[in-house]
């Protein structure tokens, strides 16, 4: 479509926009913008420079005072980050975030009921609808978890689910975190600093509130307490203070008004899990962890890990403590059964899935590795147990030598790996220096599983600040921005 070119779009801070076939969060043609933006390009071009500058510094003391950053792995100049983030919100109406709630509810009960039969009747598994050989090749099943009784049968209770936009504007998933989702502190954070930094805009928008997630969260945990303790003492379990996500830990921890333990924090004894205090023991009812199956129990899983509590597992098993989330979730997010998803929904609900998956290949399919190795050039190649970017192949963007190593790496472990094609999914417009340029942006809700599913309207917007760029992850160069879902 090319740059914007209408007499009505002729301003300095737009000579940059280009539209092309992907959906545009801000115009719906080079003629038109899309309503529910027209308030906010009013507001940000009628801003001198300097305001804007002054605003944006703002923004930036305000994350670093708070010590909003993360980590970035394997950097030799330095890994503490503040975390990049964009003055412009991305808008949602409220009929498309209908949708995507509906969906999502839809999504996280059947991937429940999918990880309750799977470590129970296997239901699933015996009609061939999901093959054996996909869960129990999956390096996160947990056979210690088949027969296991879960509190209210609920596995997950708490989801970040990522959804991409498509060229025609439908939302799709990209991927299931049932695992140790994080982000959900940036999202939060976010809207305080944009409340405070454009409280006029703000207040003309009529945007829905999410400052509620950390008490849905806190009573999600609470209705997932064993029998017989009806005021439930919670701990959130973290890695430490060298864990990337150690600031969200602190953040929700201290929201939710909880103790922030370690694994050497907490003692096992009869099968009951206790908490060191000052002045003695204090028994422990629910951990929200923030550390992996593996290094979780060195009884039970990885003998050589120090993040975790020694006999937790079996206090897990006796039914004396809960975790969320539970063991053996993260089979569910495996990037090859993502692609049985839509078919699970049917299997358990009877129902087509609200909210489509992206086409998906799998490599462990002699005709879908065929088709992958062909077109690594045109292809996403991912490992399936991977988050954060990493083990990653963005075809368009390899190079020769890029592709070779993937090609050896699918045919020496072709259960590992999946194959998307590349999707041109929407961008959103982002402030650089005194120009609005659209950028790459994906949306991560947080979806919470108690007496009922809650799902805040909005959610974290990742965004690839490299231009052309398609990778949003903070650890590959990736920002975000707030989520104005409008009331």
């Amino acid at each position: 479509m090319g740059t914007l070119q209408t007499s009505q779009f002729k301003m300095p801070a737009l000579q940059n926009y280009l539209l092309d076939n992907a959906y545009d969060e801000m115009f719906a043609s080079p003629e038109a913008l899309h309503p529910h933006y027209q308030l906010l390009l009013n507001h940000f071009t009628s801003l001198p420079h300097t305001e804007l500058q002054r605003r944006k510094q703002a923004a930036d003391l305000s994350f670093l005072n708070q010590g909003i950053t993360f980590t970035v792995y394997g950097r030799e100049e330095g890994t503490e980050r503040i975390f990049p983030y964009d003055l412009l919100p991305r808008v949602i109406t409220a009929q498309e975030w209908a949708t995507v709630e509906r969906g999502l509810t839809q999504r996280i009960t059947a991937l429940n009921l999918f990880l309750r039969d799977i470590y129970h009747e296997g239901r699933i598994l015996a009609d061939g609808i999901v093959p054996r050989e996909v869960v129990y090749s999956c390096k996160q099943f947990r056979r210690q978890m088949v027969g296991l009784q879960v509190p209210r049968n609920i596995y997950i209770a708490v989801t970040g689910t990522d959804l991409i936009r498509l060229e025609n504007g439908e939302f799709v998933v990209l991927e299931d975190n049932l695992r140790v989702p994080s982000g959900v502190s940036y999202m939060l954070t976010n809207r305080r600093v944009m409340k405070r930094i454009f409280p006029q805009l703000f207040r003309s928008y009529n945007v829905r509130p999410i400052e509620q997630y950390t008490q849905l969260l806190l009573g999600t945990l609470r209705s997932l307490a064993p029998e017989g303790r009806p005021e439930p003492n919670i701990v959130l379990l973290t890695p430490g203070v060298f864990n990337s996500a150690y600031y969200e830990h602190a953040y929700l921890a201290r929201q939710m008004g909880i103790e922030l333990v370690e694994g050497r924090d907490l003692v096992t004894h009869d099968n009951v899990v206790y908490m060191r205090t000052t002045s003695g023991l204090r028994r422990v009812d629910v951990i929200y962890r923030r550390v992996d199956d593996d290094f979780i129990d060195p009884l039970a899983f990885r003998g050589d890990s120090i993040l975790g509590v020694s006999g937790l597992f079996n206090a897990y098993r006796a039914g004396n403590v809960t975790l969320a989330n539970a063991f053996g979730t993260g089979v569910a997010d495996d990037k090859a059964l993502y692609a049985y998803v839509p078919d699970i929904i049917k299997y358990y609900l009877s129902e087509e899935p609200v909210l489509k998956n992206v086409e998906t290949f799998l490599c462990a399919r002699e005709k879908d590795r065929k088709h992958v190795l062909a077109n690594l050039d045109k292809f996403v190649v991912k490992a399936v147990g991977e988050s954060g970017g990493y083990g990653m192949l963005v075809g368009p963007q390899s190079t020769a030598a890029q592709r070779e190593e993937f090609a050896r790496r699918i045919e020496a472990d072709p259960r590992n790996y999946i194959g998307q094609p590349t999707i041109s999914f929407s961008r959103a417009p982002c402030m650089f220096d005194d120009q609005l340029e659209p950028r790459h942006v994906d949306l991560r809700p947080y979806v919470l599983y108690g007496d009922k599913v809650s799902i805040v309207p909005g959610g974290l917007t990742r965004v690839a600040l490299r231009k052309g760029s398609l990778v949003v992850n903070s650890s590959q160069g990736g920002g975000s921005k707030d989520t104005w879902v409008l009331s």
